[in-house]
């Protein structure tokens, strides 16, 4: 590390202010000077040439836990100006690997490449660093992970000693690093807590300086109950609060946006911390296990497979899954993003109701048969929302940007599969369509959501704005030709208009091309 000159830039600060023009000076990966005219003998200059320049973004619900690992380039990333990826979202992390979430993650990571080496979170984290990372990560605890460790994967309540042994899970991942811990509460394990059992160990991360990162325990019918409960374990843990992803899905539920964000609104009036993030798409992604009720994963993959072989259990579950799947959503709304096996690699970027037309079967069947032969992972593109919804969260002051997504490539086993378009086009997508071609946000808006709100809400005080004194973690763009390229067809697309990106003081980004370094950091809570 060095010194370097940003010059002729059209600087947008983070704070939401007006943008001005100036030149930026960099020394050892830190910001030492803002102003006009900057001057600096024998330092390399980069002159921007009217670029807007802004903090490097902070993807504050990213998913790349094991995709760090496999490509550390994080090209996907990178490439659309996001510096800082918050990870260990929807109540699941690699660590810690202890107990009885040694064997699903390591099923998780088969086939990947990556060997689980690690037992604690300082562990996991220490992987990563001794990998390198193009990005900074800030990790999260999964509650899914920690109640896996402790339980398995059974739909009860913990006992006195288990909910003694999460906490002490809880307490040492926070001490080592943390951010804070997340639920998913329609996902198992997670879904098998009730609300005491989330208030205990938020209570232990909010004594930490954490956050809790939720997503909710549904985001359909019951969404309003669901961001209610989300606002209690924040009011009674003392903890603040993130839902992720907001977002209402399903025809029937269209508009209930507007009641839950009053509901948020009225929560902070009474002094509780809860905010929300976005992704700006009217499709989400999941697995396809999600059509199926909580119970059939009691006891873990091997009973859901058992489960899903028996007749009898068919039987029971039909008519609820096809209710609210065939019926509701429809059958055409659920798209296969990716499989294992090479003989479903035909299904990939077809709907459920395409896949039952080519095997002969009717939809439930075919999504059954898929994930049985599939073992339940299959992942899947859901088009459940609507465009004034997601427009009227991402206008809201309280939210913030992120993808949702793991960091891709379009080549080796990152490239495979039709993922989400989000983990390609996010960032760019909010500055193209929702800034300069629809106006719902300001330049300076949208900045702030994706660079000083997150860094609040998690906490990366050093980051998130253009000031002395701050990391140089930075993205320049051309506004005008700035935009995702990415489709639901054609998903492994870089975006355009993303033209330099440095962290900790060097560019990662050159010329909208990739450098090859790996100057990110991993962030830790507790060395703030």
């Amino acid at each position: 590390m060095g010194k370097l000159l940003l010059r002729n830039a059209r600087i947008v600060d983070g704070t939401g202010s007006p943008w001005f023009f100036g030149d930026v000076a960099l020394k050892d990966g830190i910001i030492v000077d803002i102003g006009r005219g900057l001057t600096a003998s024998g330092t390399p200059v980069i002159d921007l040439c009217g670029l807007v320049l802004a903090p490097g973004f902070i993807d504050i619900h990213s998913h790349s836990d094991d995709t760090v690992l496999i490509n550390p380039l994080a090209e996907s990333k990178i490439r659309q100006g996001i510096t800082t990826e918050v990870t260990g979202n929807c109540g699941y992390s690699l660590a810690p690997l202890v107990g009885a979430a040694i064997d699903p993650i390591r099923r998780d990571l088969d086939g990947s490449g990556i060997m689980p080496d690690w037992s604690s979170f300082g562990e996991y984290l220490h992987r990563i660093e001794d990998n390198g990372t193009a990005v900074n990560i800030a990790a999260l605890i999964g509650h899914g992970t920690i109640r896996q460790a402790v339980i398995g994967c059974e739909e009860r309540k913990p006992s006195r000693g288990e909910l003694a042994s999460m906490r002490m899970l809880v307490s040492r991942s926070m001490d080592e690093g943390a951010f804070g811990i997340s639920t998913g509460l329609i996902y198992p394990p997670s879904c098998y807590a009730d609300i005491d059992e989330i208030v205990e160990l938020a209570q232990i991360v909010a004594a930490k300086g954490g956050i809790y990162a939720t997503h909710i325990r549904n985001e359909g019918l019951h969404v309003v109950d669901a961001t209610e409960e989300a606002i209690t374990i924040g009011k009674r843990a003392g903890v603040r609060v993130e839902i992720s992803h907001h977002k209402s899905g399903g025809s029937e539920n269209r508009g209930k946006v507007k009641e839950t964000l009053k509901i948020i609104e009225n929560a902070r009036c009474q002094g509780i911390d809860v905010s929300f993030d976005v992704y700006p798409y009217v499709a989400s992604s999941t697995g396809l296990s999600v059509i199926l009720p909580n119970w059939i994963f009691s006891g873990g993959d091997d009973f859901a497979l058992a489960r899903l072989q028996d007749k009898d259990t068919l039987g029971e579950i039909r008519q609820q899954v096809e209710k609210e799947e065939g019926l509701k959503p429809g059958w055409d709304k659920t798209v296969i993003s990716s499989v294992r096996k090479e003989r479903n690699k035909v299904f990939e970027g077809k709907n459920l109701s395409e896949i039952a037309e080519i095997t002969g079967k009717d939809p439930f069947t075919a999504a059954i048969d898929l994930l049985i032969d599939e073992d339940l992972s299959v992942q899947v593109v859901r088009f459940i929302m609507c465009e004034d919804d997601v427009t009227f969260v991402l206008g809201s002051h309280l939210s913030c940007i992120g993808t949702d997504a793991s960091s891709r490539a379009p080549y080796g086993i990152l490239g495979m599969g039709k993922p989400h378009p989000r983990a390609y086009g996010t960032f760019p997508r909010i500055l193209a369509k929702y800034v300069r071609d629809m106006g719902v946000l300001s330049l300076e808006e949208a900045v702030r959501k994706m660079t000083s709100l997150p860094a609040g809400r998690i906490g990366l005080w050093d980051r998130g704005l253009i000031r002395p004194g701050m990391v140089a973690d930075l993205v320049a763009f051309d506004l005008d030709e700035v935009g995702d390229t990415a489709t639901y067809t054609d998903p492994h697309r870089y975006p355009n208009g993303i033209i330099w990106v440095i962290v900790c003081g060097e560019p990662v980004v050159e010329q909208g091309e990739h450098t090859g370094l790996l100057r990110g950091k991993v962030l830790r809570s507790n060395s703030r």
